[in-house]
């Protein structure tokens, strides 16, 4: 088994994004996608916390200006949304299934806990619960993995490619 190809975490990443998050950040293994600037907006974590908890989510977005975005299309109906246009889809309902393989191959990469085996992040695959998960996904993914991760990030106010992090006052 290999393990996805996260960026090395260090404690200055640890740092970012306790502070992007407002609590410690815990049970990162790995930075999965960066700012333009460098700065965390992905982080890989843990699939069994420390604590002994079981945790599905790999990859959790952590850049404030990505989830501020992510939540205004959540707000405004875009799940619902993302819902019906994979029922009308048997091409998107296939993207998304396969999207949820990649997920759990991933994980499982890290490492395999019973309880979680088939259990992904954001309603994967049958349907859309949550899309900073799949944004998430996206970011750590690139383009083409998760098609709603990727149509959430089109139509965010947020890009990648942009960097937004002095607007959240992290210290350097």
């Amino acid at each position: 088994m290999t393990t996805p190809p996260f960026a090395a975490v260090a404690e200055r990443d640890i740092q970012i994004v306790s502070a992007q998050l407002g609590r410690p950040a815990r049970n990162v293994i790995g930075i999965a996608a960066r700012c333009v600037c460098g700065n965390p907006t992905v982080v890989s974590t843990k699939p069994r916390l420390a604590d002994g908890t079981p945790f599905p989510t790999l990859y959790y977005l952590c850049h404030p200006g990505a989830t501020a975005a992510i939540s205004t299309l959540e707000a405004n109906g875009v799940m619902a949304e993302f819902t019906d246009q994979m029922a009308s889809s048997p091409e998107l309902k296939q993207q998304y299934a396969a999207a949820h393989e990649a997920y759990l191959a991933d994980r499982e990469s890290v490492e395999h806990v019973d309880e979680i085996a088939h259990v992904t992040a954001g309603g994967m695959p049958e349907r859309i619960k949550c899309l900073h998960a799949l944004a998430g996904h996206s970011l750590a993914a690139g383009p083409g993995v998760n098609p709603f991760g990727d149509l959430a990030l089109e139509r965010a106010t947020w890009s990648p490619d942009v960097c937004t992090c002095d607007d959240y006052l992290l210290e350097s």
